[in-house]
Formats: C-alpha cells, structure tokens, sequence
C-alpha cells in the first residue's frame, strides 16, 4: 500500500512539472539572450517587458508587448488558460505573489526571499511533523537494525511478510508514519520548479537588481563580464545545501545505509553547485533561503526532541 501511494505521488509531481515549461526565443536554432544580463529572453513571458532594448529584441522576433499585461496590472488569470495544469495552479498563483510583493517593497530581491519564506512558514506544520518523524527514527533505530539482522538470512516469502509485521509494530510502538517523510520531497519537486518557471517568465524579475546584483544574470555570465563577486551565491548555495543535507542524514538509517546516504549527499552537494553557477541570481535566492529555513527548522526540532512522545 505504501510503494503503491508512493508511486501515486510521485507520478503526480512528474505529470506537474514535465508540463508548462519555459519556450525559449530561438534565431537560427540559437536561444536569444539579453546582451547585457546574459539572460535567456523567454518567449512565453507572463507580462511586459519594460527595458527599451529588451523591447526592441521582442520586436525583432515577431512579439508585440502589447498583447501582455504590465507587470503591475498581471492577474492570476492573464493570458486565460495556456494548456498547462502546472502553470495554472503554480506558476501564475507565484507570479502574482512574487509580483505583490515587488511592489509593496518596492524590490523583487526582497520579495522571492519573503515569498520563500512565507511559503514555508505556511508549510511548517507539515514539515516540523516530518522532521519530528526523523528524530522519532533514532529511537527506534536499534530495534529495526535487531529486525535487519534477524532476517538478513531469510529470504523467503513468509519471512518477508513476517518481518514486514514485526517492523510496523516497531513503528507503531515510537508513532512513525513512514510515508510522511516522503510527502514533503515531493511537494518540493513542484515547489521549486515553480519559482523556476516564475522567474524565468517574468520580466518584472529579470530586470532588477537586488543589492547590486543583477536578478537575471547568472554567476557564470557575471564573470565572463569581470564581475567575479556574483561567486558568492555559488559559495552561498554549496554551504546552504551542504547543511540541509548533513542534518538530514543518517537519522533513521543503518550503518551502510547511512553510508551511502552520505555519498550520495556529496555527489548532490557538488551537483547542485557545479548547476548554480549557470543558475539566475534570483533563482539562487530563492535556493539559498528554502535551504537555510530547513536548516533553521531542523536544528529547532532537534532541541525539541526531549519532548518527542514516544508511545
């Protein structure tokens, strides 16, 4: 029941975020980009384009910023229905937010960070449940390795099935959900790729700065243009990921396993940095910050752990 609800979600995220992609201005095969910012100019942008050059490569590709809403006036309904599920119930909604809270504070470099952090607090209830989830693991730990060893031998069918039973009765004795701690992976799946979409669609992102950095322009760019201090979101991201990993590792796992975890956490660490610096600056905020309140979260619930209840 569990594998089955498992791959229910998973195939759910999958069928969200394989859909409403960003379509990208193409001359002679080429994506078009900002000359300045290195940005890569979408073509199914959600509102107008308000750089006068920016304006002119629309132009020149056969788009009309007339035919968009101004960023201030865009509505979760602009543009009606584009034939994306994914953009309908993600992107647009975080658009609009995104775009609310620009220009309240007068910054959208403020407001992917406030955005990103009043999504999360929304999410905390789940996700502190999560977390508490792992550090109930720890105490059921011993038992479970007891119950691997017990069983390494058997591979049978009637043992499988035994030891499936012995190991819910572990988990129902420490209270232990298993699929909750996988609930909010997946939500972070169409979580992120949201922002992604969001802010490669909107002009109103692109075009700012943020405390000197430009929001579109992506580390890699900023260097090959002698501007080798936007490096300090790359920096930013590997120590932000690298933590949320570390937390989160070998908590409810045996000592092979919390091996492999632990090699897979490096290679993801060095992923994920090599990717942030062809990533947007605006994106790497929004990376930086989800991070970092996880961070903040799990330390929070691992002072809490005396108070875990333990049935």
């Amino acid at each position: 029941m569990k594998k089955k609800s498992i791959k229910v979600l998973v195939l759910f995220a999958l069928l969200l975020t394989l859909t409403g992609c960003t379509k990208y201005i193409k001359n002679d095969g080429k994506v078009v980009k900002n000359p300045e910012t290195g940005q890569s100019l979408p073509q199914n942008i959600l509102c107008q384009v308000e750089d006068e050059k920016t304006i002119e490569i629309y132009k020149e590709n056969g788009i009309n910023m007339e035919d968009y809403p101004k960023c201030s006036e865009f509505k979760v309904t602009s543009g009606g229905y584009d034939g994306s599920l994914f953009s309908a119930i993600f992107v647009k909604p975080l658009a609009w937010l995104i775009i609310k809270f620009g220009i309240l504070f007068k910054n959208y470099g403020v407001a992917i960070i406030l955005v990103t952090l009043l999504i999360r607090l929304a999410m905390y209830p789940m996700t502190k449940k999560t977390a508490m989830q792992s550090e109930k693991m720890k105490y059921a730990q011993k038992e479970l390795s007891n119950l691997e060893a017990k069983y390494k031998d058997k591979k049978d069918q009637q043992s499988m099935m035994q030891k499936s039973q012995e190991m819910m009765i572990i988990y129902k004795k420490y209270n232990i959900n298993p699929i909750s701690g996988c609930l909010f992976a997946l939500i972070q799946i169409p979580l992120f790729f949201s922002f992604y979409e969001a802010m490669n669609r909107l002009p109103a992102i692109f075009e700012e700065n943020f405390l000197g950095f430009q929001l579109g322009t992506s580390p890699l760019t900023a260097i090959q243009n002698g501007k080798y201090y936007y490096i300090i979101f790359v920096v930013l991201v590997a120590v932000a990921t690298f933590y949320s990993f570390k937390l989160n590792s070998g908590a409810s796992m045996s000592p092979d396993q919390a091996k492999q975890m632990k090699m897979f956490s490096k290679i993801s660490v060095v992923m994920i940095t090599v990717a942030a610096i062809t990533m947007s600056v605006g994106i790497q905020l929004y990376w930086i910050f989800n991070s970092t309140f996880t961070i903040a979260q799990n330390l929070l619930v691992k002072r809490m752990k005396k108070n875990v209840v333990i049935k």
